[in-house]
């Protein structure tokens, strides 16, 4: 074995001098001078959009709840509205006189009859003054109406939900094996229908609603196609991207058998992406209901239109109610859908 030189030995074990060590700088000159001018874009465009007004507001709420300054009006308008949401509205309460075909000896379950006094505003005219005046009406109280209401859009919400995901899934899924590079029959097929999977997402789901509201009037119809062409685009980019981002290896296996794509697709592809898929379908599920209460707004049914008309009147807490609703409704529908997830995997 030929021995090794003493001068390669030392050489190894010499130590580099502490005066030529470089330590990298996390930010030079150059990164300082992008971040300034990161920050200066920022300032302008947050001027542009009001935020600093809104930080002055907000700033202006701490003091007034510390005694600094005498009020505030982010402060008076969010105390107003939490005031107005309590206690919650459980039961629904109508005028006799309004309710067609009446039967007094035929009431609901565990409603009543009660006599109220109802106090109003009214123009006197000789002297020009408002004055309030009394009268007694007669009222039907049901105890858990307004309750029992809301449970019933509520329902009405999620069917719109989980049809518009049914519908989405349905369009999305030859969009999403045509818009695959490794799965499509031609490059022109993909461009399209990616193309169609962009302008589905692009189109915002209350220009949606409206469109459809025109075409097949109020109700729940319009809403379930406006969520189910949007949601479409976000499933047909999901698709496409989780079968390119597949293994190819068993892919290749089959294609060298003679399989086709839609063989391909169903023994090598949909078994690896299935797990990912059920986890797309069950957020897209719960943004339909989340989403199924805005476009309400616009008269596409659901809840939606009964929380628009109570926020207009200023009835708070029957918006309160609402809000607890769709707040529970999405925590069971996201337990419920994690488990059936959990048991696929």
């Amino acid at each position: 074995m030929p021995e090794i030189p003493s001068t390669a030995i030392h050489r190894s074990q010499a130590t580099i001098p502490a005066t030529s060590w470089h330590l990298k700088h996390t930010i030079g000159p150059r990164g300082i001078g992008i971040l300034l001018i990161v920050f200066a874009l920022l300032a302008y465009s947050g001027h542009r959009v009001e935020l600093d007004r809104a930080a002055v507001e907000i700033g202006g709420a701490v003091a007034a709840n510390v005694g600094l300054k005498e009020e505030s009006q982010l402060g008076s308008g969010m105390a107003s509205f939490i005031k107005g949401m309590f206690p919650l509205a459980i039961a629904e309460t109508t005028e006799l006189n309004r309710l067609q075909n009446f039967d007094r000896e035929n009431l609901p379950w565990f409603s009543r009859i009660e006599t109220q006094v109802h106090s109003q505003r009214v123009f006197d005219s000789t002297a020009m003054s408002w004055t309030v005046v009394e009268r007694e009406r007669e009222v039907l109280v049901q105890p858990i109406g307004y309750l029992t209401r809301v449970g019933q859009l509520m329902l009405i919400t999620i069917e719109m939900a989980f049809w518009a995901t049914i519908i989405a899934i349905t369009l999305a899924m030859p969009l999403g094996f045509l818009a695959a590079s490794n799965l499509t029959p031609h490059p022109m097929a993909m461009r399209i229908s990616r193309a169609i999977s962009s302008f589905f997402r692009s189109m915002p789901e209350l220009i949606l609603a409206m469109i459809m509201v025109l075409g097949f009037g109020f109700g729940p119809v319009a809403g379930i196609l406006a969520l189910g062409l949007h949601t479409a685009g976000f499933f047909g980019k999901f698709f496409a991207d989780d079968i390119e981002n597949a293994d190819t290896g068993p892919q290749e296996a089959l294609r060298a058998t003679g399989a086709g794509r839609l063989a391909i697709f169903r023994l090598a592809v949909l078994p690896q992406v299935l797990p990912q898929y059920a986890a797309y379908i069950q957020y897209i599920l719960e943004r339909n209901v989340r989403t199924a209460t805005i476009i309400g707004i616009v008269g596409a049914g659901g809840i939606g239109v009964e929380l628009k008309g109570r926020w207009d009147m200023f009835n708070y807490q029957h918006v309160a109610t609402i809000l607890l609703a769709i707040f529970i409704t999405v925590v069971v529908l996201e337990q419920i859908t994690g488990r059936i997830r959990r048991r696929m995997m």
